[in-house]
């Protein structure tokens, strides 16, 4: 048999054994967590024993996750449909050299690091003006990688934010763009495009839409946008001056970008102290990752974890779960770092997938999902593994009451999946309030929470620039593991093309300069409909 076999087997012969009996007569909680670097990684609230981890450790290692690791770190082209490297550790780490096509790119890494912040100080210190004078507000217009990341990681270290406020425009809907500048002053907004083509249709629009929205007030709104782009000449064509452009290799993939120039606006928001904190926190996290055996190394265990639940326990998503509000981004930033780099559904070799690809990733900060989606999570039909984020501490001192009363929610509800009530449990319950005969069992069993649903906690001390960099990077090397271990390229995303070249022809069908008449009926109808 094979290992998915074998691991398959095992799932099955144990599939009725209560999560809590793993810890009987055991430090089951020692064994099944690791520390590395102030976090904590709990995973012993899982289906996980010593038999399954020994194959999913062998799995990772047949699957050659060491060796790719190191091709990645040292820019080997492991992006193999694009031809490219994937060096976004790069951006994090600045010392040493990386090799890509026989060339050290970190020069020219090192040179664009000082360049925005040099760029990020001016703006800061007010060297760099509005034409109504000191810079309040940076917009900064991107979409998917170029959004999430920046602006996941503005609202996450908002304490540490005493720059210029940092706004954030994606949607090619104009109510984005319009809510977004309506309360800002276009005398003293900075505008950062990031377009690493200057050619994203739904960025450049909304450039375009700010640019107006500035010249109605500024005589050169050109003079107050910025652009994070490899395209010079379209950069120089909208009006940017080349000292105020920022670009990046194509080795660094968008969903993977917010250590470098497209985390601009974070460092104008936080300051290059801050932020170089947070290049170190990734950075600390590449350490551990290349040097840490599998069974001790945090982003390993955790990919494995994902594997257990999603490919071999077969639930097709899930729930993201931090219980600290200011990573309410943080689940939609991991929906697109592992949908987009782990959905799909053909191997390296371009011969069809043998099993599901990546999981459907969702979530919402506690305790606000414990009053909505919670209850499918305890007594749905489906099991849907939860992975908690919390800290220790908080950053307000005078509400530490709130915050013990958040951690405590977040422990309540792991171990609530974990151990559930039985339908004996109800029934006391109910019956210490009066109820009997017919009521007492039919009320009781509304009651019962089936419990045994895994999920895993990563505890941190406080979300401070540097752990917030240890946790992005951890995720990333997760969804770097899993794809290795299921045979697929992670760096590409030709998923997104089509819909991308379907929108572009039915914009002139739309604005009536073409027929419809090729299209499908329901796609005729809608464009009579909506045109």
């Amino acid at each position: 048999m094979s290992l998915w076999d074998d691991l398959r087997f095992h799932h099955a012969a144990h599939a009725g054994r209560p999560i809590l009996s793993l810890f009987d007569g055991t430090d089951r909680a020692r064994h099944f967590s690791i520390r590395e670097g102030g976090l904590l990684f709990d995973y012993s609230k899982t289906g996980i024993d010593a038999r399954a981890r020994g194959l999913l450790i062998r799995l990772a290692e047949a699957a050659g996750v060491a060796q790719r690791r190191e091709a990645m770190f040292s820019g080997a082209k492991i992006n193999e449909t694009e031809g490219r490297s994937v060096l976004h550790t790069a951006l994090r780490n600045l010392d040493g050299a990386v090799s890509v096509d026989g060339r050290d790119v970190m020069p020219e890494v090192r040179a664009t690091h000082a360049s925005c912040e040099a760029f990020a100080r001016d703006v800061r210190d007010g060297r760099f003006a509005g034409q109504g004078g000191r810079i309040t507000d940076v917009v900064n217009i991107g979409i998917g990688g170029s959004d999430l990341g920046p602006a996941m990681a503005c609202a996450a270290l908002a304490p540490y934010a005493d720059g210029p406020r940092a706004h954030f425009v994606s949607n090619v809907d104009g109510a984005h763009v319009h809510d977004v500048l309506a309360g800002l002053n276009p005398e003293t907004t900075l505008v950062i495009v990031s377009s690493k083509t200057f050619t994203t249709i739904e960025t450049m629009t909304n450039a375009a839409a700010a640019r107006a929205w500035m010249a109605g007030r500024v005589a050169d709104p050109a003079t107050q946008f910025a652009a994070v782009s490899t395209a010079l000449d379209r950069t120089a064509a909208f009006g940017i001056a080349p000292e105020r452009v920022f670009g990046f290799g194509d080795w660094v993939g968008g969903r993977y970008s917010v250590w470098g120039p497209i985390g601009l606006s974070l460092m104008i928001a936080i300051g290059p102290e801050d932020f170089a904190g947070f290049l170190a926190g990734g950075a600390a996290m590449d350490a551990h990752f290349r040097d840490a055996p599998f069974t001790d190394n945090m982003a390993v265990m955790l990919a494995l974890t994902g594997i257990w639940h999603n490919q071999i326990c077969g639930h097709a998503t899930r729930a993201v779960l931090p219980y600290e509000q200011r990573l309410a981004r943080l689940p939609a930033y991991l929906q697109q770092l592992e949908m987009e780099s782990n959905g799909k559904r053909v191997a390296m070799d371009g011969t069809d997938l043998h099993m599901d690809s990546g999981p459907v990733v969702w979530g919402e900060p506690g305790t606000n999902g414990q009053h909505a989606f919670y209850q499918l999570i305890h007594q749905g039909t489906r099991v849907i593994p939860c992975e908690f984020l919390v800290g220790r501490e908080g950053h307000e001192p005078a509400l530490a009451h709130q915050h013990r009363l958040l951690v405590a929610n977040c422990l309540a509800q792991s171990e609530a999946l974990l151990r559930g009530r039985p339908l004996d449990e109800a029934r006391s319950i109910l019956a210490k309030k009066g109820l009997s005969g017919a009521d007492l069992d039919r009320q009781a069993r509304h009651r019962v929470f089936p419990g045994n649903r895994p999920s895993t906690t990563l505890a941190y001390p406080r979300l401070t620039p540097f752990v917030l960099g240890q946790i992005i990077a951890l995720y990333e090397h997760r969804v770097f593991v899993e794809g290795v271990i299921l045979g697929i390229n992670s760096f590409d995303q030709w998923g997104v093309e089509l819909g991308k070249e379907l929108a572009l022809a039915l914009e002139p069908i739309l604005a009536g300069r073409e027929s419809a008449a090729a299209k499908d009926g329901s796609t005729r109808q809608l464009v009579e409909y909506l045109g």
